[in-house]
C-alpha cells in the first residue's frame, strides 16, 4: 500500500495527519480544531505497486507540533504499522513533537502474562516509543495500568461523561433503572455509573468462560518422566485448588426495571446476549447495552438483532457504520469533543485537569 501526506496548509505550528485506516478518522477531532487538516491520499493514487505501506511527506513539519490520528481498522495489524511509518517519518522531518490520537488502544486485551504467551501491549508501547511519539491521547483503556508501559506522557480520556449524559437524555424513565456488571470485572466502572446516576447495582456472577480466562494448556499437563530432585523429597509445594464458577446468579434486584449493562469494550457480544437472556428470566422489561468502543466483530450485529437487548450504545473511537447497517438497534455518542480539545490544550501548553474533573482511581 502506498500512501502519501499531502499538506498545503498549516497554521500556528499545528499540523494534523489522518491515516488510511478509516475515512471517519479524518472527521474525529477536527470539528472543534480550526486547523487545516493533512490528508492521506488514496493508495490508488499513489504509484507504488508494492505490499508495503509508504509515507512521503510533502511540506516541512520542522519545528511544528504533529497530531496522528489513527483508528483502529479490521486490518489492525496494517494500521499500527502504518501508524509508526507516519510518526518515524515526522520525527526524521525534526517535527517538534509527536502526538499519536488513538481512540481506541490496539492490543489492550493482551495486557496481561497468559500462561506461555506474552504482554502484547507492552510490545506495541515500546514500538511507538521507539518510532519517535512523544505523547499519545487515548480514550478508556482496558486496564489503566497499561499507561506504564509507555515512557511517555499518557492522556487516558474518559468517555462516560458522554454515556452517562446519552442515559439521562435518552432513557426517559432511568430512574428506574438498575445499572448491570455482567461480570465481576466490570463490577467497579458498573459501580461509578449506578453512583454517579444514584441507580442500583446488580452483578452477574458464574457466567461461562470468556476469552480472558485462564485456559487449561501444557503447563498443566503432568510430566511424561517423573523428575527427581527438582524439589527436596522432604518438601511438598502445595497445589493451587481450581476455580469452579457457580450457576449462573444476579447479584440484585433487576424485576419490573430497566437493565442497563456497561462495559469498556463490545466485541464477541455472546456473553452480553447471554446476560440479557438471563436479565430478561428475572424480570428485567428493557436492556440496554453500554460501551466506550464497539469492536462488534463477526456476526455480532446479528446476534445483537435478534437477542433480547433493546439497544447498544457505543461511541465513535472505533467506525462501525456497517454494522449500524446491519442492526439498528446500535447507537453512536459522538467523542470528538474530548478529543479535539484535547489537541487543543496540548498544542497551547494548557493544563489537560480540565478534562480529568471528578474522575477518580477507579474510574
Amino acid at each position: 500500500v502506498g500512501c502519501m501526506l499531502d499538506m498545503n496548509h498549516t497554521k500556528g505550528g499545528l499540523v494534523i495527519f489522518t491515516a488510511n485506516s478509516h475515512p471517519s478518522s479524518r472527521e474525529l477531532a477536527t470539528e472543534y480544531v480550526y486547523v487545516h487538516v493533512c490528508f492521506l491520499l488514496s493508495p490508488s493514487h499513489v504509484p507504488f505497486v508494492s505490499i508495503e505501506t509508504r509515507v512521503q511527506i510533502q511540506e516541512s513539519v520542522r519545528g511544528k507540533d504533529v497530531f496522528v490520528i489513527q483508528t483502529v481498522s479490521k486490518d489492525v495489524n496494517t494500521t499500527i504499522m502504518e501508524l509508526l511509518i507516519m510518526v518515524y517519518a515526522c520525527r526524521t522531518s525534526c517535527a517538534r513533537s509527536i502526538t499519536g490520537v488513538l481512540p481506541y488502544f490496539p492490543y489492550s486485551k493482551q495486557c496481561k502474562m497468559r500462561k506461555r504467551g506474552s504482554i502484547v501491549s507492552k510490545l506495541i508501547a515500546s514500538m511507538m516509543c521507539k518510532a519517535g511519539l512523544t505523547h499519545l491521547i487515548t480514550m478508556d483503556l482496558h486496564q489503566k495500568e497499561i499507561q506504564g508501559f509507555f515512557n511517555i506522557p499518557v492522556d487516558n480520556l474518559r468517555a462516560s461523561p458522554f454515556l452517562l449524559q446519552y442515559i439521562q437524555e435518552e432513557i426517559p424513565d432511568y430512574r428506574n433503572a438498575v445499572i448491570v456488571a455482567k461480570s465481576p470485572a466490570s463490577a467497579k466502572r458498573a459501580q461509578s455509573f449506578a453512583e454517579r446516576l444514584r441507580l442500583g447495582l446488580a452483578v452477574i456472577h458464574g457466567e461461562a468462560q470468556d476469552a480472558e480466562s485462564d485456559q487449561v494448556d501444557g503447563r498443566h499437563s503432568p510430566p511424561t518422566v517423573k523428575t527427581t530432585g527438582a524439589i527436596h523429597p522432604s518438601m511438598e509445594i502445595p497445589l493451587l485448588i481450581p476455580k469452579e464458577k457457580p450457576p449462573i446468579t444476579v447479584v440484585g434486584d433487576v424485576g419490573g426495571r430497566i437493565a442497563i449493562i456497561v462495559d469498556d469494550i463490545i466485541d464477541d457480544v455472546d456473553s452480553f446476549v447471554a446476560a440479557a437472556e438471563n436479565l430478561k428470566e428475572r424480570g428485567a422489561y428493557k436492556i440496554f447495552v453500554m460501551a466506550t468502543h464497539g469492536l462488534l466483530s463477526s456476526e455480532a450485529p446479528r446476534f445483537i438483532e435478534e437477542s433480547a437487548i433493546d439497544e447498544v450504545v457505543v461511541t465513535n473511537t472505533i467506525p462501525h457504520e456497517l454494522q449500524k447497517l446491519q442492526c439498528p438497534k446500535i447507537k453512536t455518542v459522538d467523542i470528538s469533543m474530548i478529543l479535539s480539545e484535547a489537541i487543543r490544550r496540548i498544542h497551547n501548553g494548557e493544563s489537560m485537569s480540565y478534562l480529568f474533573r471528578n474522575i477518580g482511581v477507579d474510574d
